[in-house]
């Protein structure tokens, strides 16, 4: 019997589109592409995301990549303000979850992010204050679809994995969630009223 439903994140319960950010900072359109792929799309940002480099290393090491002042700024700005460009509410998952807490199911947040989310999530997450539980990558140093990731999901929570649903956009995760004994769907599509219909199924 599902009692838990757990969640991610980006492109789940938010979008995210880092350009958003780099395209705030960046002096053109160039600046903005080299700044964005030094910035999200880079090693350092998986490293935050598993919480084995601090922002000021991983800042270091992605303005270096970089070949002026201006564009070095615009990344230092990425970095220090990303969260507040980068993430919107998908429509209608706070409804969603809010049917979902009112039918009695406990709500958890299993996602790969920086340490930063910590400090910023409940301005950024719709109906995150119904949630029992938030766990951030970067607090386990592990990510995703490693299998350790949900270990560290059920022990913190106390769950059993044949009691939780996983919502996901990327079929990897979901895979490696059925591995581990919890059963999920991919929300790969965005589409709120399919997702509606699973969860009804359950």
């Amino acid at each position: 019997m599902i009692r838990n439903m757990v969640f991610d994140m980006g492109n789940v319960l938010v979008y995210y589109d880092s350009r958003r950010a780099s395209g705030r900072f960046a002096a053109d359109h160039e600046e903005m592409e080299a700044v964005n792929t030094s910035v999200f799309v880079s090693p350092e940002w998986l490293m935050l995301d598993m919480g084995v480099i601090s922002q000021e290393e991983a800042l270091a090491r992605m303005t270096a990549r970089l070949p002026d002042g201006h564009a070095r700024e615009a990344a230092r700005l990425c970095l220090e303000h990303w969260h507040e460009y980068c993430m919107w509410p998908v429509p209608g998952m706070e409804e969603l979850v809010t049917d979902l807490k009112n039918q009695g199911y406990r709500l958890y947040l299993c996602s790969n992010a920086s340490l930063r989310m910590l400090d910023c999530y409940q301005d950024t997450i719709p109906g995150i204050r119904l949630f029992d539980g938030v766990l951030f990558s970067a607090e386990v140093k592990c990510v995703k679809p490693q299998k350790e990731m949900y270990g560290h999901l059920f022990r913190r929570f106390g769950l059993k994995p044949e009691e939780c649903f996983f919502v996901d956009d990327l079929p990897a995760n979901i895979q490696a969630a059925r591995e581990c004994g919890m059963d999920g769907y991919c929300f790969g599509d965005g589409d709120v009223m399919r997702l509606r219909e699973i969860l009804k199924e359950l």
